[in-house]
């Protein structure tokens, strides 16, 4: 058996759907171990294209088992849509290869609309939140006041709990936003129809993979976002309110009885992030533009936002393989990089007179510039490209060069969006 874990190594939109769609072929269960409907994972096969936010992309599989853990944030109704969604172009779903763990976190229309007017509270110091009420229901989660999916299997018990929740939480919408209570009865209303849709897929998750595990399963353990956006190592406070790291999969999926035996850290070719925050290399030029056009309109698959592009950050990318402790690389969208002359790389941030190579706390980020060097490009479509050897000399420098720095092998090289389109070193 194996158990591998698929996270990214930036600001996330790495690519790591792709990664877990192309991999999943090789495993029996896919678990997604964090984060919620703010998850944006895009993944093209024979079905066709998908951005999915909450269900893990071994979703279309067959036989594979697919697990929304623990350490996860379910919104009810996104989740009841998405399965809609899917099905509606052919994918089967049901109790057999999709499970919700019972220990999971609801999150409601309060959460939303909580999220929505600290946004508007900040104005012009936001940060970057997709306004699907993650923040606010980790808040809860941790304040102790957070309702658990296998809750829904109490109806009697959790009416009681959601009306103690809901007399602090319209306390906190009306008296310190301004914003609209929320009734009891239509909590309970929408629980009732989308958590009624939701229920036949509850179940112990932890047993579930303790069992895969003694029946010698293969476990792949699938990340949202990426090293720099994590709660504890991330460019806080323009972070996400979960853990994307490794170091915390076991606990997110409930997988205790056997260590991961491989991490799989996805790199972009170049970088993208979405959302507010220091981005040393970011490109306000017509390079910018080209990329997030070449790479098949680079926009957030949960939020539509445009993605910031820059050079690839190899300081950035350090820092996140080291805290995501990652043992080999994949290399995602090598493709878009075709016909740029000049490929510049980030090995380097001068902040204060000084060349720093630490990723360092946020506020020196926003003094950081970025320090380059140069490698050639290559002018061929690498699209076709199946075998390394195939592909142009420079492109091969390129990825040696990343190797170099980064210190562990790139054994995935993603050279289109396909799921064939990659090359398997």
């Amino acid at each position: 058996m194996m158990i591998t874990a698929i996270v990214g190594v930036n600001w996330g939109d790495e690519g790591k759907g792709r990664m877990v769609d192309l991999l999943s072929a090789e495993h029996d269960v896919v678990v997604r171990f964090q984060g919620g409907n703010n998850a944006g994972h895009t993944i093209i096969n024979d079905y066709g294209k998908f951005a999915l936010n909450l269900l893990p992309s071994g979703i279309f599989r067959p036989g594979v088992v697919n697990v929304l853990g623990p350490g996860t944030v379910i919104d009810l109704e996104h989740l009841a849509k998405e399965i809609e969604y899917v099905r509606a172009c052919g994918i089967t779903i049901n109790t057999g290869n999709l499970k919700v763990s019972d220990r999971a976190i609801i999150c409601f229309p309060f959460h939303r609309d909580q999220d929505r007017l600290e946004e508007e509270r900040l104005v012009g110091k936001k940060y970057g939140s997709t306004v699907r009420g993650i923040a606010p229901v980790y808040g809860d989660k941790y304040l102790k006041k957070g309702i658990q999916v296998g809750e829904l299997l109490y109806p009697k018990y959790m009416a009681d709990r959601v009306s103690d929740l809901l007399e602090w939480k319209n306390a906190v919408l009306t008296s310190v936003y301004g914003g609209e209570p929320h009734t009891l009865e239509a909590t309970l209303s929408w629980l009732k129809e989308y958590g009624g849709k939701a229920r036949n897929f509850i179940c112990d998750t932890r047993k579930l993979l303790e069992e895969a595990v003694i029946e010698d399963k293969n476990i792949l353990l699938e990340g949202q976002l990426g090293a720099l956006r994590d709660i504890h190592y991330g460019i806080y406070p323009m972070t996400t309110s979960s853990s994307p790291l490794t170091a915390f999969a076991p606990i997110g999926a409930g997988l205790f009885s056997r260590p991961i035996d491989n991490v799989i850290g996805v790199v972009k070719a170049f970088s993208t992030c979405v959302g507010e925050g220091p981005f040393v290399t970011e490109l306000d030029d017509d390079v910018g533009l080209r990329l997030r056009e070449k790479g098949g309109g680079e926009y957030g698959a949960a939020t539509g936002r445009p993605r910031r592009t820059g050079h690839l950050d190899l300081v950035a990318s350090e820092f996140g393989m080291q805290v995501q402790q990652v043992d080999e690389i994949a290399l995602t969208k090598l493709d878009v990089l075709s016909s740029e002359p000049v490929l510049k790389v980030c090995v380097g941030y001068e902040i204060r007179g000084n060349i720093e190579t630490e990723f360092p706390l946020t506020p020196l980020l926003y003094e950081a510039k970025p320090v380059y060097e140069e490698l050639p490009g290559w002018d061929e479509d690498i699209t076709g490209i199946r075998t390394y050897d195939g592909l142009p000399v420079n492109a091969q420098l390129y990825v040696e060069y990343i190797e170099e720095h980064l210190g562990k092998p790139v054994c995935y090289i993603s050279v289109g969006p396909q799921r064939e389109e990659i090359i398997v070193r």
